[in-house]
Order: C-alpha cells, then structure tokens, then sequence
C-alpha cells in the first residue's frame, strides 16, 4: 500500500444513480446495493473523472493509504466484465532524424511587429501591438523535449498542464516569465513516460527549481504526482512550487 489520491464516495449521500459507472474508463465503480461502490482500490487511478457525473456530489478524491493502481489488473478486469480494454501504453512515434519541428532550440524574446491579417480579423483588439511572447524554448510538448537541450541546463523549470494557457490571461507575463516550460496532460497522454522523461531531465539537466501549474480539476492534479514520481526516480529532491489556476482563470494557489 502507498499514500495516495483515491475516489472515496460518501454512501449516505449517494443515492444511486448510476451515472459515474460509465464515467470511469477503469471500471472501478459499480452499483452494489442499491448504492456506488468502489470494486477494489487497484482500479482506481485517483484523477476523479468521475467527480463531475454524480448529481449529489457523494464523490470526492482523498489522500490516504491506498493499494496502488494497477493498470493490468484493470486490464484484467474490463475483460472479464465484457468492456472495452485500456489502450496499452506505447511509446510515441518518433520523428524523423532532423524533423524540424520537433528541433530543441532556445528562441530570442523579439516583439514582432503584428501580422496586417489579425487587424482585419472579427476577433481583433483595440490593442494593435498586442502582447509578447515570453516563450524562451522549442518544442514545448514533454514527451518532445531532450533531456539536453540547451535550454534545460541549471533551469528554473515550468512544468505546465496544456489546459492552463487558455485559461489563464496572463499565462506569458505571470508564469513563463522568460523560464524554459514543458506541457503534458497528466489524464490523457502516457503517465509513465512523462515521469521517465521528466526524470532523466532533472538527473541530466540539474534543475535548480521546478513549477507545476495545473487547473482545479481533480484530474489536473495527476501533474503534480508526475513530478513527485520523477523525483523519486531520479534520486534528486529538487524545490518544487505548486501553482493552481481556477476554470474562470483565475489564481486559487501558489
């Protein structure tokens, strides 16, 4: 057992419903009783997608001591009650030797004049010089990124749910703030290559600081446990700050 995030489901408050079963991909909920009920904490991976599908609000994610999620058993478990599998996990594919737009390169903070096009664009703001951007390194996408790059030496790092940018108005000025930054999606994309790869970058880059931005939402959290697991792997503690943004874009922590 480990202490970690698990879906606790109030059964007073539950009523029966129904509708977080399909919500959870792993098929960890079920209706037993009359009332839902976790089926075995191996199922359940903590991100709470589930939360937002149950109407009495009787589910909620807590951190406690909890046997550790199992993706074959889950596998295991789908196939035996008839339901679609997981996708096994599988590397990306790589790019092509020299593919330009996954090159590492550090970029220069020039202010661009803007395009005539935007001007003419419904969308437009009064504001025809618009904002710069503090975007200092290319790719920016995790999985994408050597653990040399240039840009990652002795870095005070970001690392960056992919959501928060179009939440938070003043992601560049307030977060980027001229440091490298990497994106993932701690729900959607492979878990475990993001913690292999984010820990070969501390262990190669010497990362002097790390930040983790996320949204509100349980899922997002997963974000922090990447970094917490990359850590780990790579034996090396480095000062983490947690940043948390609201759905409406606004700071609810840091």
């Amino acid at each position: 057992m480990t202490q970690r995030k698990i879906v606790q489901i109030d059964q007073h408050e539950c009523n029966g419903c129904g509708l977080c079963v399909p919500s959870c991909a792993e098929g960890a909920i079920r209706i037993i009783d009359g009332k839902a009920q976790l089926v075995a904490e191996v199922y359940c991976d903590g991100l709470g997608a589930c939360l937002g599908h149950c109407p009495q609000g009787a589910i909620t994610v807590v951190q406690r001591e909890a046997d550790t999620f199992d993706e074959e058993a889950v596998r295991q478990h789908l196939a035996l009650a008839g339901q679609p599998s997981l996708p096994a996990p599988k590397a990306p594919t790589p790019m092509p030797q020299g593919y330009p737009g996954s090159m590492a390169r550090s970029l220069k903070l020039d202010i661009a004049a803007p395009h005539p096009a935007m001007a003419r664009m419904p969308f437009a703001s009064a504001d025809a010089e618009g904002s710069p951007s503090s975007l200092v390194n290319w790719p920016i996408q995790l999985h994408l990124v050597p653990p040399s790059a240039p840009f990652l030496k002795n870095a005070d790092l970001v690392l960056v749910a992919d959501c928060v940018p179009f939440a938070y108005a003043d992601f560049h000025r307030q977060i980027v703030r001229q440091r490298p930054i990497l994106i993932g999606c701690p729900k959607l994309d492979d878990v475990s290559l993001h913690v292999e790869k984010l820990a070969a970058i501390i262990a190669t880059a010497g990362i002097r600081r790390l930040t983790v931005v996320h949204m509100e939402v349980p899922c997002c959290t997963g974000l922090v446990r990447i970094a917490d697991a990359a850590k780990r792997l790579a034996g090396i503690e480095v000062p983490t700050e947690e940043i948390t943004i609201s759905i409406r874009g606004q700071v609810l922590s840091a």
